[in-house]
């Protein structure tokens, strides 16, 4: 593990993404969030990504701009209203030459959109579809937003609002993680050998996932990265907070031997007595003086000014 660094720091270059799903073809009818932020990471992988939406446009244009275009960039996007006997023909020339299919309509509305799995799979044998919806099963259909899925999941303890869209996101890493599985089915079989496959991605079992932590009890309050360990905690310093990760040994002995504290054996850093004790260190060091400190004693810390 190595020390976190002040964020006025450079960040380090990006890592090249291997270029794994070159020459595989999407298409998207995703809107929102989830969809296309899935598509966005298979075509850093290299897909060939088209998108279709509606007449009035994805919603996330007018939320925001900003993350519209970032979502979109490589993508070829093309307006197709899909209600229309011209936007189904359309539709249904793209989805010949379409390895994976990826929507986020609830169950009712895709069959009426004729894309019932049975039906694609009879027109379509090798295309696979990557269905994403609220809640998985029987509950497909109930309305919802991130919000509502990580509050079924207990990750939304206060009255605050969590600092970004968690199911959202992780649903889109599962929807492109699926997208990888289907391809590789594909692959595996041969296409034009009927293999194509229908793969739920539900946001409300990705919420589930990212909450295990929470419901094995490590991030409770009385759980070990929860805050009981007086080196995983957020503290307050004298212009800021910082960020405090020394949970191995050697470097919470580093952050006791700082705070001018005995070395402490793992029971002693889970006190209140230990945890006031370097509370009121860090009280009094500015966020400059806890940087050089991190970068001396190799103390894995984040100030926040």
């Amino acid at each position: 593990m190595t020390q976190a660094k002040h964020h006025a720091q450079p960040q380090a270059p990006a890592l090249k993404i291997p270029q794994v799903l070159k020459g595989v073809r999407l298409l998207s009818l995703a809107l929102n969030l989830p969809g296309p932020a899935a598509l966005m990471r298979c075509q850093q992988m290299g897909a060939r990504c088209v998108k279709f939406e509606p007449p009035s446009g994805d919603p996330m244009q007018r939320y925001s701009p900003t993350a519209y275009a970032q979502l979109q960039s490589g993508i070829k996007v093309i307006t197709v209203d899909l209600k229309t006997e011209a936007g189904q023909k359309k539709l249904h020339r793209e989805l010949a030459k379409t390895d994976v299919l990826i929507t986020s309509f609830r169950p009712s509305a895709i069959e009426k959109l004729g894309l019932g799995w049975k039906t694609l799979h009879r027109l379509y044998p090798a295309l696979s579809h990557v269905a994403i919806v609220g809640s998985p099963g029987a509950r497909a259909e109930e309305p919802g937003h991130d919000l509502t899925y990580l509050a079924d999941n207990g990750l939304v303890p206060g009255l605050e609002l969590p600092a970004t869209l968690y199911a959202d996101m992780s649903g889109s890493l599962t929807a492109s993680e699926a997208v990888l599985q289907a391809v590789l089915a594909q692959r595996t079989s041969g296409r034009g050998e009927g293999k194509g496959i229908r793969l739920e991605i539900a946001l409300s079992s990705a919420a589930q996932y990212l909450a295990l932590p929470r419901h094995w009890g490590l991030t409770q309050l009385n759980g070990f990265v929860g805050g009981a360990h007086a080196g995983y905690r957020v503290y307050a310093c004298k212009d800021g907070r910082v960020a405090v990760a020394a949970l191995e040994p050697h470097f919470a002995t580093a952050l006791c031997a700082a705070a001018g504290l005995p070395a402490s054996d793992m029971a002693s850093l889970q006190t209140q007595t230990t945890r006031d004790a370097i509370a009121r260190f860090l009280k009094k060091q500015t966020c400059q003086q806890l940087d050089a400190l991190a970068a001396s004693k190799d103390i894995p810390l984040h100030t926040m000014a």
